[in-house]
């Protein structure tokens, strides 16, 4: 199970900030479904997928080829050659993961380079982290594919090179009394790393990025019995959406970043701006997701206009507040996972979850399908998801969940 993706422009002015922290900082490798049978996937995404878009995407990309330079046509060579490399690479993380085994992990990694040590450490993490969660689930993740996009390669010394990259990660996942509806979801991940060319193989000596998963890697064992009971109980789930709600998950599902289809661009909307190089674009894009519903007009508190979002718009806490004041949400129940996670199951798409840290909601998501056991699943930016479960990667015990039915 794997999968990643590619990015939009904002990265370009990001990358600068990330070459930073990656030259002073450790370097951290690190690894979104409607109704979602592996049969019913592409109809439940509600996206356009016709064929004259993807002609369209040939033609332009026969355009550029044309008309580029010599100089062009080597670094595009290039890049082409490490994405195959990287690929490669990832394969070998993603079967580790799948297979609990730490030495095909560590064999990717440079353990004697002190960067290179730290980001397999962290992998090992995930990996327990993964595998804690889907026991609690009670589900089996069956393959996990990756798909990368470089956008930069530098030849670093001899035999070593700087790769700047996105990375689209596919996760297919079964519940264990459902073993033939296959589950899928993806994450996108921008990623810094240094790849060593050792005789005839290529090994990963440092990588930055932001992991989706960050928050849950300390995650203790929980009493996961009852829980994995309560969701084994559960049946597939069939939607009646309004058309709103069907314009809302199109949109979500067009814009994810990284984690969208290669067709839709990988990108955000350039319409709007992107908040992430100022701490964060999720209420950004919730708001774009009610707003682009057609279900909710714009307002002196809640509104974007000339390029930028009022706070009501763009920041998490003033976005959830806004939502339950103006009466446009209810919340259902708000706690730890054990405490919600059965009034979760009344979510629908254009519902939101609120990520509470410290006493702050940090984070929002929007939720745009239900898997095969009516479980939702969020979309959302920082990091791009698409169609992800709603508490992967957010187990930790001390966060607190806002649970918000939004009124469509």
């Amino acid at each position: 199970m794997k999968k990643l993706n590619l990015k939009n422009k904002y990265i370009k002015g990001v990358v600068g900030l990330v070459l930073l922290v990656v030259f002073f900082g450790a370097g951290f490798y690190t690894l979104r479904n409607t109704d979602l049978s592996e049969e019913s996937l592409e109809s439940s995404k509600l996206i356009d997928t016709k064929d004259d878009k993807g002609k369209e995407v040939k033609e332009d990309n026969k355009n550029k080829l044309e008309k580029e330079t010599k100089e062009e046509r080597k670094a595009r060579e290039e890049r082409e050659e490490y994405k195959i490399i990287l690929e490669d690479l990832f394969d070998f993380r993603n079967t580790a993961i799948l297979n609990k085994n730490e030495n095909i992990l560590k064999g990717i990694f440079d353990t004697d380079k002190k960067f290179g040590l730290w980001a397999y450490e962290h992998e090992i993490k995930k990996m327990k982290y993964l595998e804690n969660w889907s026991s609690k689930q009670g589900v089996k993740f069956k393959n996990i594919k990756t798909k990368v996009n470089v956008r930069k390669v530098r030849e670093r010394e001899k035999n070593l090179y700087g790769v700047i990259c996105s990375v689209s990660t596919e996760y297919k996942y079964t519940y264990t009394n459902q073993k033939n509806k296959v589950n899928t979801f993806r994450i996108g991940t921008e990623h810094y790393l240094h790849v060593k060319k050792v005789k005839n193989k290529y090994i990963i000596t440092k990588e930055w990025y932001t992991d989706p998963f960050a928050d849950s890697l300390n995650l203790e064992n929980i009493k996961s019995d009852d829980i994995r009971n309560f969701i084994d109980s559960k049946k597939e789930v069939e939607l009646n959406l309004t058309p709103e709600q069907k314009k809302g998950v199109s949109y979500a599902h067009k814009y994810a970043g990284s984690a969208a289809d290669e067709e839709d661009g990988l990108k955000f909307n350039e319409n709007y701006r992107n908040y992430n190089p100022e701490g964060g674009d999720c209420a950004n894009y919730a708001s774009q997701i009610m707003f682009e519903s057609g279900r909710f007009e714009k307002n002196a508190t809640w509104n974007y206009s000339e390029g930028a979002g009022t706070k009501a718009w763009v920041n998490a806490q003033a976005f959830k507040n806004y939502l339950l004041y103006s009466g446009r949400g209810s919340l259902l129940t708000k706690g730890t996972f054990e405490e919600v996670y059965k009034e979760a199951y009344f979510l629908r798409p254009g519902d939101i979850v609120g990520y509470e840290k410290g006493g702050r909601i940090t984070h929002v998501s929007t939720v745009t399908g239900l898997d095969s056991k009516g479980y939702p699943l969020v979309t959302c930016h920082n990091t791009d998801r698409l169609l992800v479960p709603w508490d992967l990667g957010w187990s930790d015990k001390d966060i607190k969940f806002h649970i918000i039915k939004v009124n469509y």
